[in-house]
């Protein structure tokens, strides 16, 4: 005996009809996450020294700005689709949980804009 509809069997979604989307990007960004980790610390780890100036050139160097833009990019994509499982399982409240995925969202995409326009500072100069 199951306690699905005849149509949820036939289109495989849960009750919110999204969550085995949510559940592949989730495991899709922390794939992409585990080589673009071991290339971010195995790269920082190689450099003779972590001031500034060795930091900039390294960041200057070849494709690494895309490497970092998208470290940063899946980082926090990734952890928006965690941070909005807790709230979506945790908070009861409707009003009260969309405030929160509204600012959590509005947080992660904040963190990404200025992760990436750090990197390209940072890798390009201030022109300030």
């Amino acid at each position: 005996m199951t306690l699905r509809s005849p149509l949820g069997r036939v289109l495989g979604h849960g009750p919110a009809g999204h969550g085995s989307q949510h559940w592949l990007l989730q495991r899709v960004s922390s794939v992409a996450l585990v080589p673009l980790s071991v290339w971010f610390l195995a790269s920082l780890l190689s450099l003779p020294a972590l001031d500034h100036d060795t930091v900039s050139t390294w960041m200057g160097a070849g494709l690494t700005p895309l490497w970092l833009v998208l470290f940063v990019l899946t980082a926090a994509y990734h952890s928006h689709l965690g941070v909005r499982v807790v709230i979506e399982d945790y908070v009861h409240g409707v009003a009260l949980k969309t405030a929160m995925l509204l600012a959590v969202a509005f947080a992660h995409v904040l963190l990404a804009i200025f992760g990436a326009a750090a990197i390209f500072r940072l890798t390009f100069g201030a022109t300030a």
